[in-house]
């Protein structure tokens, strides 16, 4: 098995397209996050706006050996959830941080992207712990390019994250993207530069950094699929797809949607 599948510009711009649906997906969600909006309620706008754009969901009926078939089309995972949250019927409370993590598979590749939001007003050191994760998301990207390492990636957002007193999950970790959703390489969140896999021109990988308020460690609830904070902290999320296209990182996905929308909400000094 290669370390890492290389794709055509080609399929780099199946990637894109689907990455533009992905994005609008994740801005029509955003326009229902605030309180009392229950979370099977988000995962029907996505799941409609991605199917009315001749797509599929990626995680709908997604399979790990160890859990059912995945049953929704986003992963919503709220405060002390990491990630792989199950929508249902929770309703969203001000104060509250809400991680939407979605994927679009059209023309026989995926696109994946994260972004984590706030619900109203939250307390200061719950927004810094938003900013310094996004952040941390395009320290790592900074790093990419030919030739790089993915322990490069690994450790700029390590060292960015605990520079604030703020925890890497160790557990989970980034991923090559493209026919598969999860294909090689795996890219931590934490690691040694140097190391790892190097990257070359048609790379396409997800980063996405998992931080913890509190403690690293994670456990898995009983639905089999939703990962939390051992310590019950505050956890976000943040999570692009990039290539490696002429020597350089070229992000595919995008936020520019969802924080068009978000200005609209909350004014500039609003967006999170």
């Amino acid at each position: 098995m290669k370390d890492v599948i290389l794709k055509t510009n080609a399929e780099i711009e199946i990637i894109r397209a689907n990455a533009q649906i992905l994005g609008k997906t994740h801005a029509e969600v955003a326009k229902w996050i605030e309180p009392g909006v229950k979370t099977a309620k988000l995962n029907q706008i996505a799941e409609e706006f991605i199917r009315d754009h001749q797509a599929k969901p990626s995680f709908k009926g997604y399979s790990l050996k160890e859990s059912p078939p995945y049953p929704a089309a986003l992963c919503i995972s709220v405060n002390e959830q990491v990630v792989h949250g199950i929508p249902g019927d929770y309703e969203l409370k001000e104060g509250d941080i809400v991680s939407i993590d979605c994927g679009v598979f059209k023309d026989g590749f995926h696109s994946d992207s994260a972004y984590t939001y706030a619900v109203g007003e939250v307390k200061p050191e719950v927004q810094k712990l938003l900013d310094v994760t996004k952040a941390a998301l395009y320290k790592g990207i900074e790093q990419v390019r030919f030739g790089a390492r993915v322990g490069d990636i690994s450790y700029a957002i390590q060292k960015y994250v605990e520079s604030f007193g703020f925890s890497v999950i160790r557990e989970l970790a980034g991923h090559g993207v493209g026919k598969h959703l999860h294909e090689k390489p795996d890219v931590p969140n934490h690691g040694k530069r140097g190391k790892g896999v190097m990257l070359r021109n048609g790379a396409v990988i997800a980063i996405e950094p998992m931080v913890s308020m509190g403690k690293k460690e994670v456990v898995q609830e009983e639905d089999a699929w939703t990962i939390r904070t051992v310590d019950r902290t505050p956890a976000a999320h943040f999570e692009h797809t990039v290539a490696v296209v002429s020597g350089k990182a070229t992000i595919l996905t995008t936020f520019e949607y969802i924080e068009e929308v978000l200005a609209k909400k909350y004014g500039k000094a609003g967006v999170h």
